[in-house]
Formats: C-alpha cells, sequence, structure tokens
C-alpha cells in the first residue's frame, strides 16, 4: 500500500512546493491539495462534517497552480487533486490544465475528483446543484475527447462545442488516472463508467468489505474487473493498526491528513507519519 499526504494548500500554511519537497525527500508516494475557488458568504449549505467551516476552505491557492508548484521542485512524487471541483470549472480550460500539469511533471498527475456539497458555491459557477453530477459526467467526457482527438468536438446539455485543437496532450495515455470521491451506489456506477480509480467517502475498515463487494459488482455488470480501480483512502487515520487494515483489505494508497499551518507545526506530524512507511507501505 502507497502512502500520500493532503494538506489545504492555504495562504498562511506551508508553501506546496516546500511541502512537497519534504514529502518525496521522506518518501512519500504522493501529494494532494484540495480545492474550494471561494466559499460563499451566506453559508446556507452545512458542512457535511458539522461545526464550524474551517478557514481553510476559503484560503487555498489556485489549486493548479499549487499543483505545479509542487511538480516544478520535485522529480519522483505523485501530483493529486484531491479532489478537483470538476462542476465549477471550463472543461475546454480544465483540459488544459490537466494536460499542462501532467506534461511538465513528466507524467506525475493523479487526478482526483468529485461533485461537491457547496450548493452556493456551484451555482455562483453557473451549475445547478441537482445537475452537479451530469455536469460532471458531460465534463469528464469532453476532457478526454480532447486530450486524445486532434480535432475535438463534443456536444452535450451542458458542454458543447465544434472541432477544436488543443495541445499540450496529457503525457499519461490516454489520460491521467481520474479518481471519483464518492460513496453511493450510484457513485460507484459513476466510478466504472468513466473513471479509473475509487475514492470511498467515509469509509472505515469495517465497512469498506461490502463496499469493495458493490464496486465489484458494478464492474462485472459493465464488463469491467475490480481491479481496473484501485482504491484510495483519504483522511485515514496515521494509526498503524487502521492502515495495516486497509492494506490487508487490498487498498491501493492511503491518504494522511496535515493541518493548513506552518512547517514549525506541519513537519512534526510529518515525521510522525514518516515512521509508517517500512510498517505499513
Amino acid at each position: 500500500m502507497k502512502l500520500g499526504v493532503t494538506m489545504f494548500a492555504t495562504d498562511y500554511a506551508i508553501r506546496p512546493d516546500d511541502l512537497a519537497r519534504e514529502c518525496e525527500a521522506r518518501g512519500f508516494e504522493s501529494i494532494w491539495f484540495p480545492e474550494h475557488t471561494h466559499i460563499p458568504a451566506s453559508r446556507k449549505s452545512p458542512w457535511p462534517a458539522g461545526g464550524e467551516l474551517p478557514k481553510d476552505y476559503w484560503h487555498t491557492h489556485d489549486l493548479f497552480v499549487a499543483m505545479m508548484a509542487a511538480a516544478a521542485v520535485t522529480k519522483t512524487i505523485k501530483i493529486g487533486s484531491g479532489i478537483c471541483l470538476v462542476i465549477e470549472r471550463d472543461p475546454i480550460l480544465m483540459a488544459k490544465e490537466v494536460a499542462s500539469v501532467d506534461a511538465l511533471s513528466n507524467g506525475r498527475l493523479l487526478f482526483g475528483i468529485g461533485g461537491g456539497w457547496n450548493a452556493e458555491e456551484m451555482e455562483h459557477h453557473g451549475t445547478p446543484f441537482k445537475k452537479r453530477w451530469k455536469v460532471l459526467r458531460e465534463r469528464i467526457e469532453a476532457m478526454k475527447e480532447i486530450w486524445t482527438k486532434e480535432e475535438a468536438e463534443y456536444h452535450g446539455e451542458f458542454v458543447n462545442f465544434d472541432k477544436i485543437w488543443s495541445y499540450p496532450k496529457p503525457t499519461q495515455k490516454p489520460n491521467p488516472p481520474i479518481l471519483l470521491g464518492t460513496m453511493s451506489a450510484k457513485g460507484i456506477d459513476r466510478v466504472v463508467r468513466y473513471c479509473d480509480g475509487w475514492i470511498p467517502v467515509g469509509v472505515t475498515p469495517k465497512t469498506l468489505p461490502a463496499a469493495k463487494q458493490d464496486l465489484q459488482m458494478h464492474a462485472e455488470q459493465a464488463g469491467r474487473k475490480v481491479s481496473e480501480f484501485p482504491i484510495s483512502i483519504f483522511g485515514a487515520p496515521g494509526k498503524e493498526e487502521v492502515l495495516s487494515q486497509f492494506r490487508d483489505q487490498g487498498v491501493d494508497r492511503a491518504v494522511l491528513f496535515l493541518p493548513s499551518a506552518g512547517a514549525e507545526k506541519v513537519l512534526p506530524i510529518l515525521d510522525q507519519y514518516t515512521t509508517l512507511l517500512p510498517k505499513v507501505a
């Protein structure tokens, strides 16, 4: 099992490039950055975790700028979006951003995506909350056309463009791995339909086996193999016992959380996580 780390790359935390250097030097497989373009001041949508929303959510650097900063100072560590809010980004521009980061990092991008939870935030970008999954699917399908075709076109309900030329193409063929964060039965079906990996939301070692059975069932129904969908656990506890359970259950990657803080707070936690590498990785 691979170990990665994730942190909201904010304007008051350790820089994403500095953190990436430290993670690569310690042997972590990947570094991931979440994103929110903004948080509506109305705060109508409740935070799924409950309680007050941490200020990290509206202090993040742009996702692709943070990922490129991390990629530019490293050579081997994979760079992940964890997650990219596809429903808040123009698909033609996003296809170029993904391809550019993948090309400039020499094929190290992991493209984690999700549907989002903040209705007002996505509606500011023109995506109705109840239609977000249809919007996400069309944008992923359109980007795949752009990444793989010399002359790409797409005609859907939410994405519609005639033939275009767009370069660069991603270094990874046909595209960087697309990992969907979701847990519902419909979500698992989406993983199988148009993604390359699964980020099960809120899963534990007790609930994972049943979730994997659902994934296998959907994969078989689609004529695919469950092995085509590596599992990445986000926010996994930094405890050897729990991580070992995930490893023994066939989890491909566990991603450990770091607080948005300065180096003086983040690096000691990173050092604690480093002790887990020879034990569970």
